[in-house]
């Protein structure tokens, strides 16, 4: 993986033909794009004391994880089930869906930063080098955060024929970074696209975007998750996101799913209209009806002050309350819904705090979600 170019990595703003359609959004509102429900803005002088405090003890591992080593050659193949999900850490996944390969958040640089010496550094290398990824059909983004769209990774992948997908604005930093504007589609929510049979449909989120280091460029680009619907199976992957009613509504619109991609990690009540948090994320998966549930975005980087295994503990618990059917995979190993579901406890016992202890509730909830989420959060 190349050194990041710092001033590359932070992207550029849209212009021209693409600034136009951003701006013709219904989610474009004066000079940036807007959540559907009003955002409480994080408390960063809370957040800050906290910080100093040093959070858990346990926000890194202190023992290497089990990884599984995945070799290119081994997705030779698609899966003869038809749908095959791969985690190979924080949101980054590769799904094998009805003939189509998707490639979700790819993350392959060490750290989630603008910069190769400095930022959150990742807990172990990927379990699937870039050098050895299978053919891919398609780049699946959800937005442009740093743990989520890549510099060294995008400028890698430019140098193949893959497409990419992305929430509106998005395009403008893949074209500075060597990306055909042909081999980009950029929709808005609710717009779909089809590719090898498989349409894809950019669903609302309740989170923020914005790469700057100073934040000039908060929310110039759209955010979003993702549909993935095939001729037999249906994937959903939440990007980022608070707890929010449009869930209901993507599960109506666009479910069943075989399986949900659901963020759950890097959650704190400080910042509670940004990230989902365990208990809200098994809720999340039931309101837009999947079937099984698959918790990503934790276990690879140290992006809040709770302990690295906080949030599986507290997923485990909730999914267990709710009859949420759960896979629980290493880095690495591949969920196949039709007969492989990982469900072993690979993580150590450490200390954390529960749902009790540290409750995640986003604001603006009907009293009935609120009433259904403090219910998974006490033990």
């Amino acid at each position: 993986m190349k050194d990041v170019k710092w001033t590359a990595a932070m992207g550029t703003n849209a212009t021209g033909e693409r600034r136009e359609r951003m701006q013709s959004s219904p989610q474009w509102s004066g000079d940036r794009f807007r959540n559907v429900m009003a955002q409480e803005e994080p408390k960063m002088w809370s957040t800050l004391r906290e910080l100093i405090k040093g959070g858990s003890k346990h926000r890194t591992p202190k023992q290497p994880l089990p990884v599984v080593a995945r070799r290119g050659e081994e997705f030779a193949d698609h899966p003869a089930s038809g749908l095959r999900i791969t985690w190979l850490g924080h949101s980054t996944s590769l799904v094998e869906i009805d003939g189509l390969r998707a490639l979700l958040d790819p993350v392959f640089g060490p750290r989630a930063s603008p910069f190769s010496w400095a930022g959150p550094k990742r807990f172990f290398a990927p379990p699937l080098p870039l050098a050895e990824l299978p053919e891919v059909d398609l780049v699946v983004l959800s937005h442009d955060h740093y743990d989520h769209l890549d510099y060294p990774t995008i400028v890698q992948l430019a140098q193949t024929k893959v497409s990419f997908i992305a929430p509106l604005g998005v395009g403008a930093h893949l074209e500075l970074w060597g990306v055909d504007p042909d081999r980009i589609v950029e929709l808005d929510w609710w717009g779909s696209h089809t590719h090898k049979g498989v349409t894809l449909t950019a669903t609302p989120a309740r989170h923020f975007s914005g790469r700057s280091m100073t934040m000039s460029d908060r929310d110039r680009t759209l955010w979003a998750g993702w549909s993935l619907r095939g001729s037999d199976h249906a994937v959903y992957f939440s990007g980022d996101t608070a707890m929010f009613p449009g869930f209901t509504e993507i599960g109506e619109r666009l479910g069943p799913f075989d399986l949900g991609l659901i963020e759950s990690g890097a959650y704190n009540i400080h910042w509670r209209d940004a990230h989902i948090g365990p208990e809200q994320a098994v809720l999340a998966s039931q309101l837009v009806k999947a079937e099984l549930f698959m918790p990503i975005h934790w276990g690879t980087f140290d992006l809040s002050l709770h302990g690295w295994t906080e949030p599986i503990e507290r997923i485990s618990r909730a999914a267990d309350k709710a009859g949420v059917a759960l896979a629980t995979p290493r880095p690495g190993e591949s969920v196949i819904p039709a007969h492989q579901i990982p469900t072993d406890r690979w993580w150590p016992e450490l200390d954390w705090k529960s749902g009790d202890e540290a409750p995640v509730i986003s604001s603006g909830l009907s009293d009935e979600l609120v009433a259904r989420i403090q219910n998974l959060q006490t033990a």
